[in-house]
């Protein structure tokens, strides 16, 4: 059963943000620090990314774990009412999120996904992030499942 009223839990959920988000502002300065320059945001490309470095042909997804069914501690837990919607939800968002990352592989992106819980670990994630940003002429290939791996360039075809 749901604690707020119908109009509290609107307000509530039209006030959650898809950028400049915490985790996302976090890796930003992070990437900034270490000299990159980078886009923001890019509607131009399939979903969106957060963060476009044009010069590299690389990508960063910063994932709220929530919302793109980590299934992490913080994200394992689906909201009580309205079960149903929720899963279709969680489902759908994790289809994009896949259909996405075929497009930019097969567009010669290298993708990297970073979530949020991965965010709180800033030793963790500035090697992450600095692994991903070294010059490489190709990153290899990681299944999708894995999901703190770095994405290479090339989608493999599962399907």
């Amino acid at each position: 059963m749901d604690r707020m009223t119908p109009q509290q839990r609107h307000r509530c959920m039209a006030s959650i943000r898809s950028k400049d988000t915490g985790p996302e502002l976090a890796v930003r300065r992070m990437v900034h620090a270490m000299g990159f320059r980078y886009r923001l945001h890019v509607r131009a490309l399939p979903g969106c990314p957060d963060i476009v470095l044009p010069r590299h042909r690389k990508i960063i997804f910063v994932h709220g774990c929530f919302w793109h069914a980590h299934g992490c501690r913080t994200s394992r837990r689906a909201p009580a009412t309205n079960k149903k919607f929720w899963k279709e939800k969680f489902a759908r968002n994790k289809t994009r999120d896949a259909e996405n990352l075929r497009a930019l592989w097969r567009g010669g992106w290298q993708v990297l996904v970073i979530w949020e819980c991965e965010t709180k670990d800033t030793e963790h994630l500035r090697s992450v992030l600095a692994a991903f940003l070294a010059p490489t002429a190709r990153v290899s290939n990681y299944p999708q499942d894995d999901r703190h791996a770095v994405y290479g360039m090339v989608a493999e075809e599962t399907e």
